[in-house]
């Protein structure tokens, strides 16, 4: 693999960001710090704490998780879909390079950013509560495997949108719904029994279950249901491109 071209799109990405840094980065900070202000105060004077931990610190794995899936997946489809609305993606599949150095250039970088925004409303946690990660080691596992997964599923739908107005169509209809269900905010625990039983139907539920055991060792599912989640939803978004690129799916003019 020769890293000079996936050096040269993951750098021209990064450089985008730097261009749009009030809404790359301050945006996505200033919109958390307002979920806790709004969450922390109106529902944490109610609900003092769940499983143990406060409900101001319970909701932070939750709100990073819920930045992570939708920054990832938005910096990614918009990263590849420019090309192909500009036209340039033509020249950049008639250069040589291949299908898998074009992927881990977009794919890395917006991975990147994502992760930066992560560690970044996560610092900006502590200022609003006390913080404790239990198990370093998997927080940013989940974190870097959630990050390049969902950037993948990005790439995807960048591919699959033909206008601006599809590219938004996936985060807001269905990334962020699924997010706000999928216990972000509440343990699932606090359910009733048929409502619970739903719920694990989401696969959300267990990425951010799986990383706020991480961080205080509480979870509505099991690790191994966690890390198997999101193994199966990486392995999917890698065979859907594979064929996207081996079947030229929506890549030809």
């Amino acid at each position: 693999m020769n890293l000079h071209p996936v050096r040269a799109i993951y750098m021209a990405e990064m450089a985008r960001t730097r261009r749009t840094l009030l809404q790359s980065i301050v945006s996505p900070v200033i919109s958390t710090s307002l979920y806790f202000v709004v969450f922390g105060a109106a529902i944490g004077s109610r609900i003092s704490e769940v499983n143990g931990v406060s409900y101001g610190a319970f909701i932070v794995p939750g709100l990073i998780m819920l930045m992570l899936l939708t920054q990832s997946v938005s910096n990614a489809s918009f990263g590849i879909f420019f090309p192909k609305f500009s036209g340039s993606i033509y020249e950049l599949l008639s250069a040589p390079i291949s299908h898998l150095e074009i992927v881990i250039g977009y794919v890395g970088a917006a991975a990147s950013k994502s992760i930066l925004l992560g560690l970044i409303i996560l610092a900006t946690s502590g200022f609003f509560v006390p913080l404790e990660i239990a198990h370093p080691f998997w927080m940013l596992t989940f974190l870097v495997l959630t990050a390049v997964t969902f950037s993948l599923l990005g790439f995807i739908i960048g591919i699959w949108a033909d206008g601006f107005d599809r590219l938004q169509l996936v985060p807001l209809l269905v990334i962020t719904p699924l997010t706000f269900l999928g216990g972000s905010f509440y343990s699932i625990d606090m359910l009733p029994p048929f409502w619970q039983t739903v719920t694990l139907a989401n696969p959300v539920v267990y990425l951010v279950s799986g990383f706020r055991w991480s961080f205080y060792g509480i979870s509505d599912v099991s690790l191994a249901a966690s890390v198997g989640m999101i193994a199966l939803f990486l392995v999917a978004c890698l065979v859907a491109i594979g064929w996207i690129f081996r079947t030229g799916y929506r890549l030809k003019p």
